[in-house]
């Protein structure tokens, strides 16, 4: 039973009552009112069509609740999926074509299909590669593209941004449509976050523009096909045009799976209960395959529609399974109402929406935090824009920024010559202007692992310090931050153990953790030797410092060692 439990998830849902049902309805309904709007202003987003958009919050909302651990989350098509969508198919087909809604659907399938093979494998650590600055910097570079590639629909501006500098030629209707509903959102989010201002909005300029005979001429959403999608398999693109679609497709799945997390860890957090990534990334593998399937485009979660389905009482996944019953009576019954509805309201709903991700103010606490890490954001902040609309590049730079960033701080590990504080730690004894351990010692601490990445420069610590100080006649290794060694660790180590015997050089090692210990002990890198010293505590280590004098290093030590261990390297 539990087995299955695993591969369907929604049977440990709980059986729906009529309270439940009451609950979750009503939590549906508040979702919904701004789900329909944000669906079809985020399908012309990337430039599909329009009733695409709720085809979107369909199948694929299903799937994915009925796959994922996390239930509340709300599936669907998000402002930075829609963008990537929009961007990654520019140059391969005109937008709302044919050919476009196919190469959508192969962008659903590939990208799905790296999820689900992700969450299955249960290689949710690939989520990582994208951290958190490289993620700050693409979706704010993406929002404010989002908002200038917004304007002209905004404003009703005829032609490109470009037409701005040469005779603009603007509908004043529309764009008081536009700013109109902008200024709508920004107030009734302000003064009555709880009603629903999008759908009012929608509502209302779609009446006015009945009223005022704007649908007859101006920019509107116009006819949408009504009923639900039908099986759709698009054809195959060609072995070129599948090849330009790997990278947005790796890209895409990498910031939906990122979107779904922020949304899923503050379920799991709510819920007191340990997150399931690998079954939420199957969720969401699941969902873009029914995108595909069903016409549609890649799909993700929205974190503000999922925060509004957690904190509007949803308990289970019965509120999204309501959610998309009220998404199937939209499709089969108000299709026609959404044909007056200004496009320029649709453009204020997106311009709205994705204003919040715009917060340079982040990108400055990055910098009083880690400049690297500021730059590394800034530096995809810049290739997204630079590149556009190709925008993935500022991702795919971002990552490989953070890569460079982790590999060069591997290679390059801290290690720090110990002194004694007078609050009785041990700390970096040149930047405390401390005093050595002992004379004619050199005591050491490297807070990484032993491993290929830092065994050279920790071979490097040591050989420079004796060149430096050939009076040094002991070695203390404080090892208690070193929790892996390697082979070319054990190499190393093996090589310092040889040249410190060579110079009649006493080692010391303190706080040696077991794994450690035991991968040393079976490669015999610690044979019994009178030049090495081994302690459990690094007490016991300052304790027989004490007695380190001008004796040579196999008969420096006078005092024993407290038990657990002894000179001869057994603990």
């Amino acid at each position: 039973m539990s087995r299955r439990h695993d591969w369907f998830p929604f049977l440990r849902w709980p059986r729906l009552t009529a309270p439940l049902l009451r609950s979750e309805f009503a939590a549906a309904l508040t979702v919904a009112v701004v789900m329909v709007p944000q669906s079809v202003a985020y399908a012309g987003l990337a430039g599909m069509p329009l009733v695409t958009g709720l085809y979107a919050t369909f199948l694929p909302a299903l799937a994915a609740v009925l796959f994922s651990a996390s239930t509340r989350l709300s599936v669907g098509p998000s402002a930075l999926s829609s963008v990537l969508v929009g961007a990654s198919l520019a140059g391969l087909a005109a937008p709302a074509s044919g050919e476009w809604v196919a190469l959508a659907a192969w962008l659903a399938l590939l990208s799905g299909g790296i999820q689900l093979g992700l969450g299955a494998l249960r290689a949710q650590w690939v989520l990582n590669l994208v951290s958190s600055p490289v993620l700050a910097g693409f979706s704010q570079a993406a929002a404010l593209l989002i908002i200038v590639s917004q304007i002209p629909a905004l404003i009703g501006l005829e032609g490109g941004l470009t037409s701005l500098w040469q005779s603009p030629q603007v509908d004043p209707v529309a764009l008081a449509f536009g700013l109109g509903s902008v200024a709508a959102f920004v107030l009734g989010k302000r003064f009555a976050p709880r009603l629903p201002t999008v759908l009012a909005v929608i509502v209302a300029s779609g009446a006015i523009a009945y009223a005022t005979g704007y649908s007859a001429h101006g920019a509107v959403v116009g006819s949408l096909p009504a009923g639900l999608p039908s099986f759709y398999w698009p054809g195959w693109p060609g072995w070129n045009h599948l090849g330009a679609l790997v990278v947005p497709a790796l890209v895409i799945a990498l910031v939906s799976s990122l979107e779904m997390a922020s949304s899923a860890k503050i379920e799991s957090q709510h819920d007191g209960k340990r997150w399931d990534a690998g079954q939420d990334l199957i969720g969401q593998g699941m969902g873009k395959l029914a995108a595909a399937f069903s016409g549609s485009f890649p799909t993700s979660t929205s974190f503000s529609r999922s925060a509004i389905t957690l904190y509007s009482g949803a308990k289970t996944g019965w509120a999204t399974v309501a959610s998309t019953l009220i998404v199937v009576l939209v499709l089969l019954f108000l299709t026609p109402a959404l044909f007056h509805v200004p496009r320029a309201v649709l453009a204020a709903v997106v311009v709205v929406a994705v204003a919040g991700l715009f917060k340079p103010q982040s990108l400055l606490r990055l910098w009083r935090v880690d400049r690297v890490e500021a730059v590394t954001a800034l530096v995809t902040f810049a290739i997204t824009v630079i590149t556009a609309p190709k925008i993935y590049w500022g991702v795919l730079a971002g990552v490989v920024m953070g890569l460079a960033h982790f590999l060069y701080l591997r290679l390059h590990p801290r290690i720090i010559e110990l002194g004694l504080h007078p609050d009785g730690s041990l700390r970096d004894r040149h930047l405390w202007k401390l005093p050595p351990l002992a004379d004619g010692l050199y005591a050491l601490r490297m807070d990484d692992e032993l491993d290929f990445a830092s065994a050279s420069a920790f071979e490097r610590a040591i050989v420079d310090h004796l060149a430096a100080h050939p009076d040094t006649r002991h070695v203390a290794l404080f090892a208690h931050p070193i929790n892996r060694v390697d082979a070319t660790g054990v190499e190393v180590f093996m090589q310092l153990r040889k040249m410190l015997d060579e110079r009649g050089i006493g080692l010391h090692i303190s706080g040696i953790k077991l794994p450690v210990e035991r991968v040393l002990r079976k490669s015999d890198a610690l044979y019994d030797n009178p030049l090495l010293f081994m302690y459990r505590t690094d007490a016991e280590a300052l304790h027989a410092f004490r007695s380190l004098g001008d004796a040579p290093a196999d008969q420096a030590l006078t005092i024993q060692p407290s038990s657990g261990s002894n000179a001869a390297g057994n603990p």
